[in-house]
């Protein structure tokens, strides 16, 4: 059985109570999960500092324009941070998102992804597939932006708050990896991405963070429904 279907066998088998009781922010579980966060983002930059290096230099030597992508997101609560990643895409990406609209390969819900989209670059593609380019977001997390585990934040544009699922999920921090990263990525239709964070934040504990972080790093070796 596939990784994809593992976990939405997991989530269907959730108790209904799980889908409608609200969790109370736990302050033990959200100071420990905060030391956890600054101690393991602080060991795998140190860990990948060396790929972190000459990935920054393919992405200067090949194409013209910044290191560093910085976009804003909305963080907890809906908060706004600039949010850091490798730049994979042309200098004007941002400017021309608008012209590829409609090849967005989400049929339905606010989020734009194109499978293969021409702005990113051919070392930008590599970047992606391997998640190397989300490294930077270890600074988010140092921060206090961003924690390990949490639903992915989404640029101010893509996020909407028209029904009380899409704005549970903006009740925690967002993450670096969640459900949806372990699942299939944007394989995954937005309605079932959607279903996952909220079904996080409702059952969030050290257990199931331990969970996540553990089936992520097979996630981001396979690239499967990263592009």
């Amino acid at each position: 059985m596939s990784s994809k279907a593992t976990t939405l066998d997991w989530l269907r088998s959730a108790p209904d109570s799980a889908w409608s009781r609200p969790r109370a922010r736990d302050a033990a579980y959200e100071a420990v999960k905060r030391v956890f966060d600054i101690v393991f983002a602080s060991a795998v930059l140190v860990l990948t500092s060396p790929v972190l290096l000459l990935a920054m230099v393919a992405v200067k030597l090949s194409s013209p324009g910044t290191i560093f992508f910085r976009q804003l997101r909305a963080g907890r609560d809906g908060k706004p941070f600039h949010m850091y990643k490798l730049r994979t895409m042309v200098a004007t990406a941002d400017d021309d998102k608008e012209l590829f609209r409609g090849f967005n390969e989400l049929p339905t819900g606010p989020c734009f992804k194109m499978k293969n989209d021409p702005r990113v670059t051919r070392v930008g593609r590599y970047l992606r597939r391997a998640s190397i380019d989300e490294l930077p977001q270890l600074f988010n997390i140092l921060r206090g932006e961003m924690s390990f585990v949490g639903p992915r934040p989404l640029p101010l544009d893509e996020v909407r708050r028209d029904t009380p699922e899409q704005t549970l999920r903006l009740t925690v921090k967002p993450g670096l990896t969640c459900l949806w990263q372990i699942s299939g990525r944007t394989e995954i239709p937005y309605e079932e991405w959607l279903g996952m964070d909220v079904w996080y934040v409702r059952n969030r504990s050290f257990w199931l963070d331990f969970l996540i972080v553990l089936k992520t790093l097979p996630a981001v070796l396979t690239a499967h429904g990263a592009y």
